[in-house]
This record gives C-alpha cells, structure tokens and sequence, in this order.
C-alpha cells in the first residue's frame, strides 16, 4: 500500500480534491465511484483525522493523507447483476399504501456506491411512474417509494415496499412487533455427519446473539457475538421439506427476527450451508439458493391479514424437479 501525503491548494469538496490530484500523483485516472470507495473506505485522512463524507469541505492549506493501493485502483470489479426492467409480470400485489415484487436473484435492491447500478428500488419507482404517466402525461417527478425490509442481492423472492411516507408508521411498527411474517425456502447441502441429525428431526429451531465478524475491508461475514459485545438476538424456525437427491435437501425457513445473513448464519452453523452460500461453507451454485416464499402482513384499512405469496424461479425449479 502507497500513502500519498498533500496539501489542498484552496477551500474545496474532498472528492473534488482527490478526482484532481490522484490521477496525477498516481498516474492512473479513476471513476468517482472508485474515489468515493476510497473515502468511505476510510483511506483519507485530513489534518490526521480519518474522514469518510465525500462532500466535506477541507479548508485551504489542510495536509490530506491518502491511503492507496494501486492494484485495487486499477481493477474494476465487473458487477454479476442481471439486466431487470420491472413489469406486471413482476407484480404480485398493490394498493393505495403498499407494493410487492418479485425480485429476481443476482439483482441488488438499491443503490451502491456504483451510481450507474441498476437496482429494484430504481426499477420499482420507474414502473410506477410509467404507470402515473399514462393518467397524467406532465408528471416528471419518480415516486415516493419506501424501503422496508431487503433482500441480499442473491435472494430471490417476495419484497414489499410503501407507496406514501403515511404508511411507513404502520408497517415499521408491525415489523418491530413481530406482526409481519417472512418465509423461506432454502436447498441446502450437508457438509458432514454431524448434520445428519438435524434433517432427521425435520424440525428444529436456532436463536443466538449474532453481528458482524469480519473486518470492514473485507465481504460482510455475520456470525455468533455475545451480547456484551454488540451482538443482537436472531431466531430461526426450520422444516425440513423434502430430499431433492443424496446430498441437497429443501428447507423451509421462518424467521422471528430479521438480522443480516440471518438465515444463511443459522444454517451454516449445523452445518448446513445453503447451496452457492460460498461465504458460509456451501458449494458454489452461480448464486446463494435462498428465497423469499411468502410475506403475511397486516393491513391498514382491513383487519384481515394479506398473504403475498412468490412461486419458486427457475433455477430452484431445476433442483426441485
């Protein structure tokens, strides 16, 4: 790793700077995706202090640190996203206050540091302004559109978004009290004996305190934290389905709570990682074979709950069959 030391020529955005001056302190120019990377990266420093907001402004004559290492400054990870535009085929459910999707596998749902990336909740908000438009040619703004729960990029399956700021109470309230329920379906192959006795009981649940253990630099890897040092409270309820051939087997998956990787954590530590899960153990698959099946949740103005259901994609098909 390199680490380039400068002083700023006059009062300007650190991103700004560093789009200036890397390219020639380097030799190599870079995206201002990249740039912001580096920021968020926490490879800046300015007056010694480590700054991570690409729009501060740094003051004239302030000493920058940058922290760079040219290998990973000239590689441009290809993105694996699929090309997706949101269709009615897509749809599995809407109202005045909410909608629901089928998201694809290999598609994350929203924006990353990579501004050009494709991305659902981008999508979601273009379909329905197409759909605005066709009643109101002059409408130019996108929709509203409200995140309240995701998906990692390679889980397929039901996703529900609000339409108006109005509902956001509601639904984030019933997501915090447990009152909207989320299942799973996740193949799954065996790594040893030791799991054996898990898919004989069919049944069977895991709860720990769980968070992030890898370093930042690194992919996110989740796993068992104690409480005391920052771990949060998962539980997963599993049924195991059906055997789909002498190594992978169907299992159903209901959460009752909803932390990052949760679902993949659980599993991986009976070892029974999910198929294409690389991250936790599993066998590579082109992709992590996890979906989201079903989404039941309250209603506004009904006192009947909604029950959202998506059909297994194709690829899970493939194995099912």
């Amino acid at each position: 790793m390199d680490t380039y030391v400068f002083l700023s020529a006059s009062e300007s955005r650190l991103d700004l700077i560093l789009r200036e001056k890397i390219p020639v302190l380097t030799g190599v120019s870079v995206s201002n995706s990249k740039i912001r990377r580096l920021i968020f990266a926490g490879k800046v420093f300015v007056r010694g202090k480590v700054v991570r907001q690409p729009y501060f402004e740094v003051p004239p004559k302030a000493e920058i640190t940058v922290e760079i290492e040219k290998e990973k400054l000239l590689f441009e990870k290809k993105a694996s996203d699929i090309d997706f535009a949101m269709t009615d085929k897509n749809l599995l459910y809407e109202d005045e206050n909410i909608i629901a999707v089928n998201k694809p596998a290999r598609f994350p749902c929203e924006q990353t540091f990579v501004e050009e990336r494709n991305n659902l909740t981008k999508a979601v908000k273009e379909y329905l302004f197409q759909k605005l438009k066709e009643k109101s040619p002059n409408i130019v703004n996108l929709p509203y559109l409200g995140i309240m729960h995701r998906l990692d990029k390679d889980t397929s399956g039901v996703i529900m978004f609000t339409k108006k700021r109005e509902a956001n109470g509601f639904y984030h309230n019933a997501f915090e009290n447990h009152l909207i329920k989320k299942e799973y379906f996740a193949i799954v192959s065996p790594k040893n004996k030791s799991a054996e006795k898990w898919l004989l009981k069919k049944e069977f649940s895991v709860s720990f305190y769980m968070g992030r253990i890898s370093a930042k630099s690194h992919s996110a890897k989740w796993g068992r934290v104690e409480q005391e040092k920052g771990g949060v409270y998962s539980k997963t309820n599993f049924h195991v389905e059906k055997q789909l051939s002498p190594d992978l087997y169907l299992i159903k998956c209901m959460l009752e709570t909803g932390r990052t990787h949760q679902i993949r954590v659980h599993l991986s530590s009976l070892s029974l990682p999910i198929l294409g899960d690389v991250l936790y153990g599993g066998k590579n698959a082109g992709r992590v074979m996890l979906h989201s099946s079903k989404l039941t949740l309250p209603q506004i103005q009904e006192k009947s709950p909604l029950e959202i259901f998506s059909p297994f994609p194709d690829d899970f098909q493939t194995y099912i069959k």
